[in-house]
């Protein structure tokens, strides 16, 4: 294929992922309420008296949980799509393999999503209220406030969670090798702490709690990594030993 025929076929996979999107945030419109009526019930939440500061702010709640929603049902057809594009640069082995990423890069983001909500956001929470209490503020919320709050927290983490499954697609299709990871994760970690401490409170342990799983993450990436590299290796090495067996005619 030609640059203009790749560029086309992007085209046409990035406008079908715009579809999906908007059917998804279709979706979210019509659950937007239940999920917010069930967040509102559970704790931290149910222990707040709700108020809307501004008459866009409902809106804005069910545009965010539409966006979110949306956000969750193309996931896996964005990953697929993507797959499909690169599909013709794979071997065949290569294709079979790497198709496998889609559901974990799921699997990941929604367990970056509820590492987000019940641990990160939680101990944020606790956190700016004591320290409302210690003042002896009364805590009066706007809805749009404390669910921008969550999002800002939790998707940021839900990304985070995906490192992973990244490292070991680029490795895949031999853009990233364990060699470069581990020359650049004095940088990487520096880059985990400090998106750590962006979405925790501004504390020493609030950020320890988030940055230790990241960088487990990492070491994880480059662990797995690594042994897609070795395999690679010992496939690349086969190949040729069975390309200078053949008789040359």
């Amino acid at each position: 294929m030609t640059l203009v025929e790749h560029l086309t076929e992007l085209r046409k996979r990035i406008i079908w992922i715009a579809v999906v999107l908007i059917v998804g945030m279709a979706i979210g419109l019509f659950t937007a309420n239940p999920l917010i009526t069930f967040l509102k019930s559970v704790p931290p939440a149910s222990e707040i008296n709700w108020n809307a500061f501004s008459p866009w702010d409902p809106l804005k709640m069910y545009m965010n949980f539409a966006l979110v929603t949306g956000l969750l049902i193309t996931l896996p057809f964005t990953l697929y799509q993507l797959w499909s594009f690169l599909k013709p640069g794979l071997r065949e082995v290569e294709q079979k393999a790497s198709l496998l990423y889609v559901p974990f890069a799921f699997i990941m983001f929604i367990l970056g999503l509820a590492f987000g909500y019940f641990i990160v956001f939680q101990m944020a929470f606790l956190f700016t209220t004591s320290i409302a209490k210690s003042l002896e503020l009364s805590e009066t919320y706007g809805i749009a406030q404390y669910f921008s709050f969550m999002f800002n927290i939790i998707l940021p983490i839900a990304l985070v969670f995906e490192l992973p499954i990244v490292v070991m697609f680029l490795t895949k299709i031999r853009l990233l090798n364990p060699k470069l990871l581990r020359k650049v994760r004095r940088y990487a970690y520096l880059i985990l702490v400090v998106i750590s401490t962006m979405i925790t409170p501004p504390d020493a342990i609030s950020a320890i709690v988030v940055a230790v799983p990241m960088i487990i993450l990492y070491e994880f990436s480059v662990y797995l990594s690594a042994g897609i590299y070795r395999k690679q290796q010992l496939q690349d090495e086969a190949w040729e030993k069975e390309s200078m067996a053949e008789p040359v005619e």
